[in-house]
């Protein structure tokens, strides 16, 4: 799964990365544990131009009796999605990206306990992870904007760490999982495999991070130098 992650880039550089015409964000400051339910960074196509505003963690369907549903539709798995209530209209028609610098994920170690490790491209550039998002509208009528990050099997880099890791895409992807006029979730299948893991690397972090109370520069710190 993926359940924390890191964006550190500043909006401006945000806004050139994933070619952002407009955004309903005055401001982004460095986030070194973004965790689940928070109010995260996203991009959408409003079939003109990509937009960027913020979306909670945890996708909320649109008949859901109550939202506290979200808490547990985090994740989305790729290969199931089409199919799955919560996300086939989604993956139709309302698909985002999720800028991200790196993710965090737990390894098992031999004697049981568990070691966080910060994944990231081997060049430090931002990426973006495939999400959908949807729209809930409560019964006062008032709105809630939310979304899911999509998963895949693992590369060879992250299967010693976790059975799962999310769908990070190419740059040159990114446009086709934005395109509104693709409604095929068959299309968009060669997209949901796993990174490659020449391109990325991971490093054992400090424990700390393991609280979202904790947010600073020292969670990315190698573990070494953390201590």
């Amino acid at each position: 799964m993926c359940g924390r992650y890191t964006l550190t880039i500043s909006l401006e550089e945000m806004m050139l990365r994933f070619m952002i015409e407009q955004t309903s964000v005055p401001y982004h400051q460095p986030r070194y544990n973004i965790a689940p339910t928070q109010l995260v960074m996203a991009v959408v196509n409003d079939g003109t131009s990509n937009r960027l505003g913020e979306l909670k963690w945890g996708l909320v369907p649109p008949w859901a009796d109550d939202p506290k549903i979200g808490s547990k539709m985090l994740n989305a798995r790729a290969e199931t999605a089409p199919d799955k209530p919560a996300f086939r209209e989604a993956i139709r028609r309302k698909r985002c990206l999720i800028p991200a610098d790196s993710f965090y994920e737990w390894q098992v170690r031999p004697d049981g306990t568990k070691q966080p490790m910060r994944i990231r491209l081997r060049n430090g550039e931002p990426f973006a992870m495939a999400g959908l998002y949807e729209t809930w509208i409560s019964p006062d009528g008032s709105k809630l904007s939310t979304c899911t990050v999509l998963t895949t099997s693992p590369n060879e880099l992250m299967a010693p760490i976790h059975n799962r890791m999310p769908v990070l895409l190419h740059p040159r992807d990114e446009q086709l999982w934005l395109d509104r006029s693709i409604r095929d979730p068959q299309r968009l299948q060669p997209l949901f495999a796993p990174f490659d893991a020449s391109l990325m690397d991971a490093y054992p972090v400090s424990p700390a991070v393991g609280s979202v109370r904790n947010d600073s520069p020292a969670l990315i710190e190698p573990l070494e130098a953390a201590r």
